[in-house]
């Protein structure tokens, strides 16, 4: 077997796995009685990010260049997500979250196989491999504090349901959810960690374009969306600090500012890679 048909058939079977554990982690929540599902997950999600890692380091390094593109960044962005996914579950009940990672954690891993990038031109040296690293981390915190919101908004959802706005007790799917005063907090401390590193992101593109890029600062439709993004998450960062902004108004300004986030580099690159054929 070929390097590249060994490539092909270890991503898809990487992805197969990942929707595995899916159904696994779903038929846990969703069982009449809150059974043991034996932990599967705390051991199957390191060894599936260690092969999701593998795979992604040969799609970046592995063409004799460097490579990067919308669907690099994304293996890249569910990549991590789902290492502070497993992190995080040893502190917070966040199985609640694997459902919604998982299965686009499957579809990132077998992407590349379709879009393999471009090559990324010349050395650019540590500074532009830290610059990538510190967007990447952004993306990939501010996504899980996207499902968060998404995650928060169904249960409360859940809670008010057919009690003409009473509180009531949340269905099984639900209950081995964190409540939602404790999921704000996890929230609140991912967007502020996020933050910084966008922050960190944003600064350095735009006082250091030319020596990580190799061309000078342009104002374009990439930078308005990462302006965006920023703006809406310090404003709610600071809504929070100033007026305690929590709840519903909390949640849709994170949706808007993970949505804004994500047009501005993987967005951008798959309109220039896909639709306009362009690298």
């Amino acid at each position: 077997m070929s390097n590249a048909a060994f490539y092909v058939a270890t991503s898809f079977v990487t992805a197969a796995l990942y929707l595995a554990l899916t159904r696994h982690v779903w038929n846990g929540l969703t069982a009449d009685a809150l059974v043991s599902t034996g932990g599967a997950d705390r051991w199957a999600l390191p060894l599936l990010a260690l092969l999701h890692g593998a795979l992604l380091g040969i799609g970046v390094l592995g063409h004799g260049d460097f490579r990067f593109g919308f669907a690099l960044a994304l293996s890249a962005t569910l990549w991590l997500t789902v290492l502070i996914l497993w992190i995080e579950g040893f502190f917070v009940p966040l199985r609640g979250l694997q459902p919604l990672v998982l299965p686009t954690a499957a579809l990132s891993v077998v992407l590349p196989i379709f879009f393999a990038g471009t090559p990324v031109a010349g050395d650019r040296g540590l500074a532009f491999k830290l610059h990538l690293l510190a967007a990447i981390l952004a993306y990939s915190l501010l996504t899980i504090a996207a499902l968060h919101a998404v995650l928060m908004a169904a249960l409360d959802r859940e809670l008010h349901r057919g009690n003409g706005g009473a509180r009531r007790e949340p269905s099984r799917l639900f209950r081995q959810i964190p409540p939602l005063l404790a999921m704000e907090r996890l929230l609140f401390r991912l967007i502020g960690i996020g933050f910084l590193l966008l922050t960190l992101t944003v600064a350095s593109g735009l006082l250091f374009s030319e020596y990580l890029f190799g061309r000078a600062f342009r104002f374009e439709h990439k930078t308005v969306f990462a302006l965006a993004a920023w703006v809406v998450f310090g404003g709610l960062l600071a809504g929070r600090l100033v007026f305690g902004w929590r709840g519903r108004v909390a949640l849709r300004w994170t949706l808007s500012g993970f949505a804004m986030l994500l047009l501005a580099y993987v967005g951008s690159r798959f309109v220039l890679e896909v639709v306009l054929g362009r690298g």
